[in-house]
């Protein structure tokens, strides 16, 4: 066996053995009714080490949710945490409608200014409108 073969035996037995470590949770359900003893942020990558009381871990990501995940898990936990922060979900809601009709504006904006800027490249665009506004007339 040579010194690269050698090396990848042991590399892919140490993170099997990694991977079984005792003590190591596997999904966030084993987590359910358990308290957090201590968090420990990793000193040289990314990520958190979560040990519960019972002696059980995790090693978690950082907790920087893109804003895609910020707000599906917002809309997720609706139910459940709307009770203890009612503000805040109605500032969300205010926030979210406002969003909503800035991003129909922009599209309108985007629409007519495409329109506009090839009236005179692409002449049958015009007619081509005027049969769709005939179109949602009838």
């Amino acid at each position: 066996m040579s010194a690269n073969d050698a090396k990848w035996k042991a590399n892919q037995e140490k993170v099997a053995f990694l991977k079984q470590f005792p003590g190591l949770l596997h999904s966030w359900d084993e987590m359910v009714g358990q308290t957090v003893a201590s968090v420990t942020p990793i000193e040289r990558g990314e990520g958190t080490v979560l040990t519960l009381t019972n002696g059980t871990f995790a090693i978690v990501p950082t907790l920087a949710p893109e804003p895609k995940q910020l707000r599906d898990g917002v809309t997720t936990a609706r139910a459940r945490l709307e009770p203890l922060y009612p503000d805040a979900y109605a500032e969300y809601d205010v926030l979210a409608q406002r969003d909503a009709r800035a991003t129909r504006t922009a599209r309108m904006e985007n629409i007519v200014g495409a329109i506009h800027n090839n009236l005179q490249e692409i002449p049958e665009l015009q007619d081509r409108i005027r049969s769709l506004v005939k179109e949602w007339d009838s």
